[in-house]
């Protein structure tokens, strides 16, 4: 990822961290004199300072109302007859749907949730199915297509084990796989719309290629009427949207889904970090918090390190806030044998400085052009480019105005405002689609500014020495 200044600011990477610090500091101090105790206790007051600074910067939904009865209130149960253990209750939240708060406070290193092996969804239920003799033949499955065709039938068996869990998820995910043509055409002009095309072009031959035959040879066990194109594109949305990486006590990683915890939504300022790895000894799978967490907030959880757009076509939202995973990959052609992948640009907003020479723009990206434009060697130093550069000032202006040219063509593109649409009416599609063009130009918009604003700079610096 392209750093800027002293690189990119991540809750995710300071949270980490912290957790760090906070362990060395436990491990160090373990069986520590008692005037070493001070010490330790004084460094964990800073420690935690620095938590509820990082807290301080958070944005969080209102609970609208407590989730207390129904089919939520079920499947907790059903997780507490099965050995979960939680410190949460569902709620819903303006904005985000149904969420998890914490019933008490949840320190660092606590778990909020414990998930037992034996209800994680995996690969293993396959094994113990009907369809294993038929998956067994197939050259070429993987386990997450098994699951995806095993979950199909399986959230229409009312003797599931799992049907109590089944019975919570909604009927439409909404995500961008779901977009319809009007969505789609508010896309033009970003690369999501192709993003979501090619996606929904592979499933579809998947589809295609998989449901039909299988069938057609196997009635029986795989019902025409299970194994429609929205129930196989529903079943994609929820593999997509609720699957989890988790490694087994066996060392295997699989992906999986793991009941109850899907209640918890993502925030680019989590709670909990790490969640991938079943306890050898107690055959569970912990939640535990990398912040705290008090009585009565939402917990977050981290899906991951993502874009917008991989929030929008897989998970059906936009983060709330400036998100550093947020990038304009920009495949610049020259000379230079620079992999095009390290030129992702993001809104100068997140740079800590906005003057030359770099004013907000990402260093590789200039030293790329820079090097091109002088034709310099491969093996020269950013040092002494930026030299060669200071001694041919037409080569910096040269490259802000290469990039302006870039982002000014990207923002044309992106069409004009979306003032004529009213956000309160239209479908939940087309609103996305509109909130993600919106970030796009926000980002496209702040590389022009900053590009506009060292020419100007550049200018005045020119006419001070004339």
């Amino acid at each position: 990822m392209e750093d800027y200044d002293d690189g990119p600011f991540s809750f995710r990477n300071e949270l980490e961290s912290l957790n760090l610090v906070k362990s060395v500091i436990n491990r160090s101090f373990l069986n520590a004199s008692d005037d070493k105790m001070r010490l330790q206790q004084l460094l964990e007051e800073a420690t935690m300072d620095k938590f509820n600074l990082l807290e301080s910067n958070c944005i969080e939904e209102k609970m609208i109302r407590l989730c207390d009865s129904g089919s939520d209130m079920q499947l907790l149960e059903w997780g507490r007859k099965h050995g979960v253990k939680s410190k949460l209750q569902i709620a819903e939240f303006n904005g985000a749907g149904r969420g998890a708060f914490a019933v008490e406070d949840i320190d660092v290193g606590e778990a909020a949730l414990e998930i037992p092996q034996s209800i994680v969804i995996s690969e293993q239920h396959i094994y113990e199915s009907n369809m294993f003799n038929i998956f067994k033949d197939m050259v070429g499955i993987s386990s997450e297509t098994m699951l995806l065709l095993w979950s199909m039938t399986e959230r229409c068996n009312p003797a599931s084990k799992f049907n109590t869990y089944f019975d919570t998820l909604p009927k439409d995910f909404n995500t961008g796989l779901s977009f319809g043509l009007d969505a789609l055409a508010a896309l033009e002009g970003t690369l999501l719309l192709e993003e979501i095309l090619q996606a929904r072009e592979h499933l579809r031959k998947q589809y295609d290629d998989l449901c039909p035959p299988l069938c057609a040879r196997f009635p029986d066990i795989f019902r025409p009427e299970l194994y429609t194109w929205d129930q196989f594109l529903w079943a994609c949305e929820l593999w997509y949207s609720n699957g989890m990486k988790v490694v087994f006590t066996d060392g295997q990683l699989r992906t999986c889904l793991v009941p109850i915890a899907g209640f918890l939504n993502h925030s680019l300022w989590p709670h909990i970090l790490h969640y991938g790895k079943v306890d050898a000894e107690t055959g569970v799978l912990k939640f535990c918090a990398s912040r705290p967490c008090r009585r009565g907030k939402q917990c977050y959880l981290s899906y991951g390190p993502f874009s917008g757009a991989h929030f929008v076509n897989f998970y059906g939202f936009l983060p709330k806030g400036d998100n550093p995973y947020d990038l304009i990959p920009l495949d610049v052609d020259s000379s230079s044998c620079v992999d095009w992948a390290t030129h992702m640009v993001r809104g100068t907003w997140f740079s800590k400085s906005h003057k030359l020479p770099n004013y907000g723009l990402p260093s590789n990206l200039l030293l790329h052009l820079q090097k091109a434009m002088l034709q310099c060697e491969d093996n020269l130093s950013p040092t002494d480019i930026l030299a060669e550069v200071q001694k041919k000032s037409d080569i910096e202006r040269a490259v802000l105005e290469t990039i302006m040219s870039i982002f000014s063509s990207m923002l044309e593109s992106l069409g004009g405002t979306c003032d004529e649409f009213d956000r309160e009416t239209i479908s939940w599609d087309v609103k996305l689609a509109l909130d993600f063009k919106d970030l796009q130009k926000r980002i496209v918009s702040s590389v022009v500014e900053s590009c506009s604003a060292a020419l100007q700079e550049l200018d005045d610096l020119r006419s001070k020495t004339d």
